[in-house]
């Protein structure tokens, strides 16, 4: 049972990272994908480094920590960021949000064909209602006149990534806090991204418009900084269940959310692709009171979010 200050912590947060999906495709008429990211990861790295330093955690890395750094980096931050952008680029964002978030079902199908964990009922369920969704998303994008198909392979591509990258942090041993880590990997992915940048988009212009920034904004201060903070002071006290609801959410305020910041109006097809992935990520998620008893495990999320 969560306190009544963690449901209020938690509905903020929800709202907080589902809202983004829609900020990011606001930003992305003005500025490119890549310097986007750069501009909003650098500073959300930089703001949560001086508050958790003044917090008292340590925030220096030393000798084999290191090597974690760079390799959870890689696909949790530098891979995921990337890769998603580029698919929030080409897509409807709430149709982006419930691509993206398939990903806790690609961790469970590659727990099972690749470490060996047992394939039940549930997810198996949970692999076709996935099958299902973006099936319909994809071939919706290549019958519509102006559909991007290749933003809907853009975004599996990132959730296969954020799956690879969570079983990673899931095996880790860490020494670090965790506070720490995810703030040197989105210093590392910022790095990166940085120059990726540099080298493949045009420089962005200052003359933006006021929402662009505002969205900008949004970014450093909101997703990678306050939402944050209030993540990690939920995540080691939040019941599993709670958090496999949290995440539910994301495709359905995602979606929602679109036609009041952006004008993007669902089709049928995003709305019954919706409900295919949340019965997904409930088969996959949802302790086994909460679902039918067929003996499957249960994802938990790691520290840290993504969107």
């Amino acid at each position: 049972m969560i306190s009544r200050r963690q449901l209020w912590a938690l509905v903020a947060l929800t709202l907080m990272w589902r809202i983004n999906w829609p900020m990011m495709k606001l930003s992305l008429r003005e500025i490119t994908p890549l310097y986007f990211r750069a501009l909003t990861m650098s500073g959300g790295a930089l703001w949560l480094y001086f508050f958790y330093r003044r917090r008292g955690i340590d925030m220096t890395p030393r000798g084999e920590q290191w090597r974690s750094v760079v390799t959870l980096g890689l696909p949790n931050m530098l891979g995921w960021h990337t890769v998603s952008i580029l698919g929030v680029k080409e897509l409807a964002s709430g149709r982006a949000a419930i691509l993206g978030f398939t990903m806790p079902i690609w961790t469970v199908l590659i727990s099972v064909v690749l470490l060996g964990e047992r394939l039940t009922g549930r997810v198996a369920l949970a692999a076709l209602a996935v099958a299902l969704a973006i099936g319909l998303l994809i071939s919706d994008e290549f019958t519509t006149l102006a559909g991007h198909p290749l933003g809907v392979l853009w975004m599996e591509f990132a959730a296969l990534l954020w799956a690879i990258g969570t079983l990673m942090m899931r095996r880790a041993r860490l020494t670090l806090p965790v506070e720490a880590l995810t703030v040197w990997m989105m210093t590392l992915a910022s790095v990166c991204l940085w120059a990726l940048a540099a080298m493949l988009e045009p420089v962005p212009t200052l003359h933006l418009r006021a929402e662009t920034w505002a969205s900008l904004a949004y970014g450093v201060l909101i997703n990678y900084g306050f939402a944050q903070i209030i993540w990690f002071g939920l995540a080691r006290g939040l019941p599993p269940a709670t958090s496999a609801m949290s995440l539910m959410a994301v495709p359905m305020i995602g979606t929602l959310s679109a036609p009041l910041l952006l004008g993007e109006w669902p089709r049928w097809q995003d709305f019954v692709a919706m409900a295919f992935v949340m019965a997904a990520i409930a088969a996959v998620l949802l302790p086994h009171r909460l679902a039918v008893r067929t003996g499957a495990t249960t994802w938990q999320p790691t520290p840290g979010r993504r969107s």
